[in-house]
């Protein structure tokens, strides 16, 4: 018989028990006769049997296995994030299942609930978005929730980011305080929480409070060529300052306006709000709202772990500290 080719019922088989009680010895329940387990391991040990996560799962309700909801597998900002779950979910020895959200046929619910199907004990959403629907698909079932990299300002779920409000009312004033005084701001998706309930409205009410005339606010800006193409509208806005929310739009500015002959950052300044490699390997650097993207991920699965194990959580909803890293976009470096 071939190693793959063994199964629960080939062990219960050879051990003359029922496929319960193998199911028992595999899960480690101690309700279970010293020499009916040692039959039984003897049987395993023998017939190469592997157990997978889903078939250890089925006495005990539990499969160890996470599902990831990712916009994106492309974009690094969620690869970021990811290494820190990845890593965490490793020490815990928690498989993952990644399920992308992008282009999908599919509705947002109708991918989670797909992924719930799949009997995961735990969910990390990472999308920016967090529609009706989805959090309505998630309400609906007693599977553990976090979303990592982004808000739930309504607090109906755990979450693990950093206080967007605040970071970018501090780049605001790097660009103020620098001399630029027509400030856009740049986003990707306006219905975004991160941007639509937190980043769109810090900006606004900085803009109001520093008397700096009236708001630019750019949307649907996702991509290098977006952030390229845009720039003209910029110049003919009379912008001089932006904080983008995506990096690759970010470089797609830049290199806009390098191409068009502005100086940056004398005429122009820019700070970009996602902190991946992009940033750093630019030329000039762009000044970053860096977000400790590893340490999100860990902690975002390390608390899914607790909520999964019905431990104590201290506060389900965190904010890690930033830092405005100052480079080669902005004056005041």
């Amino acid at each position: 018989m071939h190693k793959q080719d063994v199964t629960i019922y080939d062990v219960a088989r050879e051990a003359k028990v029922s496929m319960a009680t193998v199911s028992r010895v595999v899960n480690g329940n101690n309700n279970v006769r010293k020499e009916t387990r040692d039959r039984v391991l003897e049987v395993i040990k023998r017939l190469h049997y592997q157990p997978n996560a889903v078939a250890q799962g089925l006495a005990s309700k539990r499969t160890t296995t996470v599902g990831l909801i990712v916009p994106d597998l492309t974009n690094l900002y969620f690869a970021e994030l990811s290494k820190g779950i990845d890593d965490i979910a490793l020490l815990y020895k928690y498989n993952i299942i990644i399920t992308s959200i992008e282009n999908r046929l599919m509705k947002e619910d109708q991918v989670i609930q797909s992924l719930l199907n799949k009997q995961v004990d735990g969910v990390i959403y990472m999308s920016n978005r967090l529609p009706d629907e989805a959090a309505e698909a998630f309400k609906r079932t007693e599977t553990p929730v976090v979303l990592a990299g982004t808000k739930d300002n309504r607090e109906e779920f755990a979450s693990v980011a950093i206080d967007y409000k605040k970071a970018d009312t501090e780049a605001l004033n790097l660009l103020m305080h620098d001399g630029k005084r027509n400030l856009a701001i740049v986003v990707g998706d306006q219905d975004a929480v991160v941007n639509g309930e937190n980043r769109i409205p810090a900006y606004e009410d900085f803009i109001k409070a520093n008397n700096l005339g009236e708001p630019h606010i750019y949307t649907g800006i996702k991509d290098y060529s977006d952030g390229y193409n845009l720039y003209p509208q910029l110049v003919k806005d009379g912008i001089n300052g932006v904080i983008v929310t995506r990096d690759i739009s970010s470089v797609g500015i830049l290199n806009s306006a390098m191409d068009a002959g502005t100086k940056v950052p004398e005429e122009f300044e820019i700070v970009t709000a996602s902190a991946t490699q992009l940033a750093s390997v630019v030329r000039p650097a762009l000044t970053t709202i860096k977000q400790p993207l590893y340490d999100i991920g860990a902690v975002a699965m390390r608390m899914l772990t607790k909520l999964m194990n019905n431990e104590e959580v201290d506060d389900t909803h965190i904010e890690l500290p930033y830092e405005l890293v100052k480079k080669q976009s902005t004056l005041n470096q």
